[in-house]
């Protein structure tokens, strides 16, 4: 697992380039299939995994909303690339 130290200067720069495009789309492939694995027989369809990927991905959008308010998080201008 990679490490990045609070000292590097273009730590933010690497994480960035690690968790890049490819990485996010691989993530999410993921948990489609998850979801579809935990998805009782009689509900295995592409319309109820997509409701259900909705709704989760609607609930942590919601938390991350949630949680920027409470703690500050999200409110200070993106960093010059």
């Amino acid at each position: 697992m990679a490490e990045f130290s609070a000292d590097d200067p273009e730590a933010t720069r690497r994480l960035r380039e690690m968790f890049g495009p490819g990485q996010v789309d691989s993530l999410i492939r993921q948990a489609i299939q998850t979801c579809w694995m935990m998805l009782p027989d009689d509900r295995k369809s592409v319309d109820h995994l997509e409701s259900e990927l909705r709704r989760i991905v609607d609930r942590a959008l919601k938390n991350l909303r949630d949680d920027s308010s409470a703690f500050g998080i999200g409110n200070r201008p993106p960093d010059p690339q």
